[in-house]
């Protein structure tokens, strides 16, 4: 495998890690394990990080006149990474309510 696809492997294989945590935090949360949520959104932080350093190498390559030639696997990758994106926002606001309802259903505060 060779440049453009190890490209494109290394995005999809950081981001894909990156969202099965994003879901496992959302279901620690879901279990009331609010600091074992946390981590695992921190440590997905980590593989996203990865997904877009690999990433913002494709795009500096040709902002400097290098020519990257558009794939399926490049738009595989790209899709993957704009999905996680998507769930981490969606989840941190998720994780958020619970630690909400949670604490109204423990203090006696109704919505």
């Amino acid at each position: 495998m060779e440049g453009m696809e190890a490209v494109a492997f290394q995005i999809i294989s950081n981001v894909g890690t990156a969202k099965s945590l994003i879901m496992e935090a959302l279901y620690e949360a879901r279990d009331g394990r609010y600091d074992e949520a946390e981590e695992k959104l921190k440590d997905s932080r980590t593989y996203m990080l990865e997904g877009h350093h690999a990433h913002s190498g494709l795009i500096q390559q040709e902002a400097s006149g290098q020519k990257v030639e558009f794939s399926l696997l490049l738009m595989h990758a790209e899709d993957q990474m704009m999905s996680a994106e998507t769930v981490s926002d969606l989840v941190t606001e998720m994780i958020k309510m619970y630690r909400e309802m949670r604490q109204n259903k423990n203090g006696g505060v109704s919505f």
